[in-house]
């Protein structure tokens, strides 16, 4: 997406975009939500507070999971680890 559509999206001029960019300025809260949820990442990714970058589906289904009682996050917790194990046989091979 280019800056211009962004600000465009955010309702604001792509030079102010640039500013926030730059760290000139900041954005209100409000504003940086909306940020945040037109590029699908999270505040923390945004700000640089978290080097990982989940999408909001992702991160919604660990917060379910995160609900489930022990047992049960457990269970999926193999199930993921088995794929994550899988993967990295795959990858070395």
């Amino acid at each position: 997406m280019s800056q211009t559509d962004l600000a465009s999206q955010l309702g604001i001029h792509k030079n102010v975009l640039g500013r926030y960019e730059r760290n000139e300025v900041y954005p209100s809260i409000d504003l940086a939500r909306k940020i945040a949820d037109i590029l699908d990442v999270s505040l923390d990714y945004l700000t640089g507070k978290d080097d990982v970058q989940i999408d909001k589906d992702t991160s919604s289904r660990i917060l379910e999971v995160s609900k489930f009682e022990e047992a049960d996050r457990n269970h999926i917790f193999s199930v993921i680890d088995a794929f994550i194990a899988k993967r990295k046989i795959q990858s070395i091979m």
